[in-house]
């Protein structure tokens, strides 16, 4: 089986051409991703060549499917370019709508990319959260978690996140220990990501994740935007947001009533052959 590994900003994937998964791709995913017996991965990217550019499907490193991945997409935006399967500007098909973007080599394996995340969704059962009745917005809603009250804002980019603001950057203990209590939180039907948000000026804010059927990673493209939507609704920032993570930097713009566009980086490593069956 042929493959490729590539990330954006920490967050890495394998990439595997969707004719060749297995019909039940769940365990297989999860051996994939295994960084001791497999080829370490966030998540593996089945991929196809569409009359519009690519089509996009996520398996998190959990065995389990995602909607959608900013850096994913970006990954396989990059892949698609450097092999010629797509043309610069090219459309990437999701289970959650197509995502435009816009592709530029920086050097032989880097490319830097604009994708249009689309709109997102803040209404509570587009989330979704159990919260009855349903709210316009889920903003600073407290949740008990981990022995702790802590304010969250929920958002959507196709897949539901959740950003907690702190007034310094969350450290190690502090996501281990909330990142699976927000993750599998009851108020989340569908799990969640989870942001954890310092504002650091009107246009910047530093930002660390844990990532639904993940856990930490140094980055996610769409924890990112949604952490973006956040601030904004909240009054904290303006409407052009740079997220610093980990693992680099994301810039982000949504326009009043528009879509949230994403600049960052992605990287391919290397392409290989998968022999274990």
């Amino acid at each position: 089986m042929r493959f490729a590994k590539a990330h954006g900003l920490g967050n890495d994937f394998i990439l595997v051409p969707r004719e060749v998964a297995p019909g039940d791709v769940s365990s297989w995913a999860a051996r994939l991703c295994d960084r001791h017996r497999g080829i370490g991965g966030d998540g593996v990217v089945l991929h196809a060549r569409t009359p519009e550019g690519m089509s996009f499907a996520l398996v998190n490193a959990d065995g389990l499917p995602g909607e959608v991945s900013g850096n994913g997409l970006r990954c396989l935006a990059a892949l698609a370019v450097r092999n010629g399967w797509a043309a610069d500007r090219h459309v990437v098909s999701t289970v959650v709508g197509k995502k435009a973007v816009e592709v530029t080599p920086v050097s032989p394996s880097a490319y830097r990319i604009v994708t249009d995340l689309g709109p997102p969704a803040l209404g509570s059962r587009d989330v979704p959260v159990a919260l009855e009745p349903s709210q316009p917005r889920v903003v600073d809603h407290p949740l008990e978690a981990a022995g702790r009250t802590v304010r969250i804002t929920a958002t959507s980019m196709g897949n539901p996140h959740c950003a907690l603001f702190l007034d310094r950057p969350a450290d190690d203990s502090l996501l281990s220990a909330l990142g699976p209590a927000l993750e599998s939180h009851p108020f989340f039907p569908q799990r969640t990501n989870v942001e954890f948000v310092t504002v650091v000026s009107p246009s910047e804010i530093r930002v660390r994740f844990w990532e639904r059927g993940v856990g930490y990673t140094m980055s996610s493209g769409t924890g990112s935007a949604s952490a973006a939507v956040a601030s904004i609704v909240t009054g904290r920032t303006g409407r052009r947001v740079r997220a610093v993570c980990d693992g680099g930097v994301l810039d982000i713009e949504w326009p009043e009533g528009g879509s949230v566009r994403q600049t960052g980086d992605a990287e391919i490593l290397y392409e290989g052959d998968w022999l274990a069956g």
